[in-house]
């Protein structure tokens, strides 16, 4: 299988000498093409960190990410920048839509910002928002949308682009039971059908029940690693 996702030996530390403490603690793994993940661990076990590490949101104090091949921390500035926008897809708990834009131009964003064709856009856009469940809203901005029809826009934002993979930080934290499992289901839907890879970063039960591999840290470690079926 093709690695999509290498961690070697990352760690993030915060302070130095007797204060400092490690988020991420010499952390190693890899995560293949099509993997459907959770990382998950109580509140303060460096999950969302090594989430936002492996992104490149955030920089490591030491230690390597690879993603598709190329050491991203080695990377900074425009090129990471570049690099996240075409190989990366993001979807936020807070949702993070731009309140002026419509679903539809709010999920096609990615691909403007690649200077794609309009009408490839258009169609690729329209073709996802079906498919989360948003026809007939395309033309409504977030404001005239449920917290559940926000992030239906944010995982078609971020799957628009075609990424690498995608990586989710709680993305049912805000929602109710119901809406939080459908959009599971969706995303693994979407998993299955297209071999896209996902990465969460979870305490969330109903995400931890679909995924096939559950990556448990605590205290910034890795303390288990077990494939579901």
């Amino acid at each position: 299988m093709e690695k999509v996702i290498e961690t070697q030996d990352l760690t993030k530390a915060y302070g130095k000498g007797n204060t400092e403490v490690r988020a991420v603690d010499g952390v190693s793994l890899v995560i293949e093409r099509g993997e459907f993940t959770a990382i998950v661990g109580p509140s303060g076990s460096g999950k969302t960190t090594l989430l936002q590490l492996i992104g490149g949101l955030d920089k490591a104090t030491s230690g390597k990410v690879l993603l598709a091949g190329t050491a991203i921390s080695d990377m900074s500035g425009r090129a990471l920048s570049d690099f996240r926008r075409d190989h990366i897809g993001f979807i936020f708990q807070a949702y993070n839509l731009i309140p002026v834009l419509t679903a539809q131009e709010n999920a096609e964003y990615v691909m403007l910002l690649q200077k794609r064709d309009k009408k490839e856009r258009r169609a690729r856009v329209q073709s996802i928002l079906e498919k989360v469940g948003l026809q007939g809203l395309e033309h409504r901005r977030p404001a005239q949308l449920s917290g559940g029809q926000h992030q239906r826009v944010a995982v078609a934002r971020a799957l628009a682009s075609g990424p690498d993979i995608i990586l989710a930080d709680e993305p049912t934290a805000n929602l109710d039971s119901t809406t939080g499992a459908d959009l599971v289901d969706m995303m693994k839907t979407f998993n299955e059908e297209s071999h896209m890879t996902f990465v969460f970063s979870t305490h969330d039960p109903k995400i931890m029940s679909r995924a096939k591999r559950l990556i448990t840290l605590e205290d910034g470690k890795i303390i288990s690693d077990v494939r579901q079926n």
